[in-house]
Order: C-alpha cells, then sequence, then structure tokens
C-alpha cells in the first residue's frame, strides 16, 4: 500500500470519526433542509404529522377544552388561545388533540390543512450568548410563518420562558417581536403556562395580552383520571409488554391523588402507571433466576428425602414431599411461561402500591388498600 492510498484511508477515517462525534448536532442543522421553513422545523415538532402517523397519545375527557380552543383559533380577531393550568393537567395534550382533530378533518373549513407545530424554547435559547443570536432565530421563524401564509399554529408550551428570555445586553425584547406578527394575523399561537406566571410575565403587558384568550384547565377528578388511564393503558401495555388490571388503574388515580401532595392530576397517575409497568417487567424479564431457584430447591428437597430413613424424620419427610410438589408445580408454570413468551404479565394495585411507597418514602404496609373515590 502507497503513502497516498495510507494518507487518503486516514483522512476518510477521521472524516467519518468526525460525522459519528457530531451525529446530533448534524441532525439538528440538517433537519427540514430543503423545506421553507428550514429554521422552524429545526426547533420544532410537527404535532399533525405525528397525529396523522399515530405516534400520539389517545386524549381522553378534554372535548371542552379542545372545542374552546377551537372557537378561539376560528375567530376573525384575537384568535390566540393561551391554556392556563398548573404543570401536570395535561395542556399539551389539549394541542396533541386539536392536531389529531386535524388530521381526521374534524374541523372547520378555516383550519383544514394547517399545522400544530410544538416549538421547542429551551433548542432555540440554547448557545445564544452574542447580543441578537436569539432575537435573530425568533425573528426567522416568525418570517417563515409569515411566508407559509398562515398555514402554522405555533404552540409554545412554557411560554413565559420565551418571554423571559432575554439575549445579550440591549437585545430587543421577545415579545416585541412576538406581538406585530400577532396583532397583523400572521402568526397565530397557543400559549400554554401556569396561572402564575401569566400574572407575572403576560398580564403586566397589555398588548400582549389582549392577543391571548385564556382557556382554563382544570385538573381532572379522579373519575376522569381513571377514565384517562384507561384510555391510554394499550399505549403503555404495548411499551412495557404487560397487562393493566382495572384494579391497578383506579389505586393510580385514587392513591396518587391521596398521597402525592405537590403535583397534579393525570400526571402523577400516569407516572404511577408508567413506573409500575416498568417494575412489573422487569421481574418477568428475571423469570430464568427464578425457575434455578426453584430448580435448585427441588434438587435440595430430593437429597433430604433420600438421606433420611429413619421413622424418626418421616413426619418431615411427609412436609418436604408436600412442599416439594408444590415447588415442581410452581416450576412447571415458570417454564411455561418462559418457552411460551405470549403471557403477558398483569399490574396489580399491589403493584401500584409498591412503586407509591417508593416514592414518597412510607413502608407498602401504611398506604391504605381502600380505592373509596370521593
Amino acid at each position: 500500500m502507497s503513502t497516498t492510498e495510507i494518507i487518503i484511508i486516514a483522512a476518510v477515517a477521521i472524516v467519518a470519526y468526525l460525522i459519528w462525534t457530531n451525529r446530533s448536532r448534524l441532525a439538528q442543522v440538517t433537519k427540514g433542509f430543503g423545506s421553507r421553513t428550514s429554521v422552524l422545523d429545526s426547533y420544532s415538532r410537527d404535532l399533525t404529522a405525528q397525529a396523522r402517523a399515530g405516534k400520539l397519545d389517545p386524549v381522553i375527557n378534554r372535548k371542552k377544552e379542545i372545542t374552546r380552543v377551537i372557537q378561539i383559533l376560528s375567530r376573525r380577531t384575537k384568535n390566540n388561545p393561551i391554556l392556563l393550568g398548573e404543570a401536570g393537567v395535561g395542556k399539551t395534550a389539549i394541542a396533541e388533540g386539536l392536531a389529531q382533530k386535524i388530521a381526521r378533518g374534524e374541523i372547520p373549513s378555516s383550519l383544514k390543512d394547517k399545522r400544530v407545530l410544538a416549538i421547542n424554547v429551551s433548542g432555540m435559547i440554547a448557545g445564544t450568548k452574542y447580543r441578537g443570536e436569539f432575537e435573530g432565530r425568533l425573528k426567522k421563524i416568525m418570517e417563515e410563518i409569515r411566508q407559509a401564509g398562515r398555514k402554522i399554529i405555533l404552540f409554545i408550551d412554557e411560554v413565559h420562558v420565551l418571554l423571559e428570555a432575554k439575549g445579550a445586553e440591549g437585545a430587543m425584547d421577545p415579545s416585541d417581536i412576538l406581538k406585530p406578527p400577532l396583532a397583523r394575523g400572521d402568526l397565530q399561537a397557543i400559549g400554554a403556562t401556569t396561572y402564575q406566571d401569566y400574572e407575572k410575565y403576560i398580564k403586566p403587558d397589555e398588548s400582549l395580552e389582549r392577543r391571548f384568550q385564556p382557556v382554563i384547565v382544570n385538573p381532572p377528578t379522579i373519575k376522569m383520571t381513571i377514565e384517562i388511564l384507561k384510555g391510554i393503558a394499550s399505549v403503555y401495555e404495548k411499551h412495557h409488554r404487560v397487562k393493566y388490571m382495572p384494579e391497578a388503574l383506579k389505586a393510580a388515580a385514587v392513591l396518587s391523588e391521596k398521597y402525592i401532595k405537590n403535583r397534579f392530576l393525570p400526571d402523577k397517575a400516569i407516572d404511577l402507571i408508567d413506573e409500575a409497568a416498568a417494575k412489573v417487567r422487569l421481574k418477568a424479564v428475571n423469570l430464568p433466576n427464578r425457575i434455578e431457584k426453584l430448580e435448585a430447591e427441588i434438587i435440595r428437597l430430593d437429597q433430604i428425602h433420600q438421606n433420611a430413613t429413619s421413622k424418626r424424620k418421616k413426619s418431615l419427610l411427609d412436609k418436604k414431599k408436600v412442599t416439594r410438589m408444590k415447588r415442581v408445580a410452581e416450576l412447571n408454570i415458570a417454564r411455561d411461561k418462559d418457552q411460551n413468551g405470549t403471557e403477558l404479565p398483569p399490574v396489580n394495585a399491589d403493584d401500584i402500591r409498591d412503586v407509591l411507597a417508593d416514592w414518597i418514602g412510607q413502608p407498602k404496609n401504611k398506604i391504605t388498600k381502600t380505592l373509596q373515590i370521593k
């Protein structure tokens, strides 16, 4: 091999290494390449496209809020909803529900063919340390939305983060970039924030407040949460390869509301069924270890049976024989499950209590078994 060939191979290897180590950054740069909204595509997620691809979770018990959002979006002026509710009550789910309705064609003609894009505010702000850099990104996004011909609905979760974001000293205020396109109707947006942040960042700016129409998103009741869990259970069952028992879903809603006070439904109940399923699945993965232990136990009992000959041990042997028969039965069941792999492990109310006990740092026996809905 010549020196030139060695140099070429080394250069190719270096380039390949650089591409591999910077693949995530390259993916961000090339996302949306060739698109009319390339900058926007780089910092957003197309909820409508995900809805058409079936990648969004079902939205349950939010018909009233979604209908109100559609009504506001259909207005001629001041047609920008802002979802107000505590973290975890399901504000993002309402935007996803809108995207699903657009994908199914269940919306007024004025909203047909529109794209709901969820902007990644943190991604936009990241790395913008020089004066005007963040503002430049925001202006490019506003221009791309304008050029798209009002076919984009921008979902801005935690909109207060965008409004309070500042570039270098002396840079333009983000709200001053948003207000003109909102006033002209070039930008149609759905904001989402908490009551506290709305009072702090949006209400003091009267011109900005006028552009947004509040939609209150209250936490669902326990009964509504159970319905939500039933609606999304199949998604988590498919992911974890488990089967939720009805009492597990009820326990997640009732117990999370009773014991977890610093969070809101349905988010805390969803997290409970998610982690409980992960824990149950992990036990199922460890099934071969259980088979080995059962086999070892049977061998030990057989040895006791062979070594014991005196009448004095007969009563003990009878008990060991019964125990052995139970272990053999358990072993056969475990082997069948391991070989077939078709029976999904169940997630029951006891599994929910296990996870909850870990969360709150209390013994499991201190957690009530009563699942009364108030």
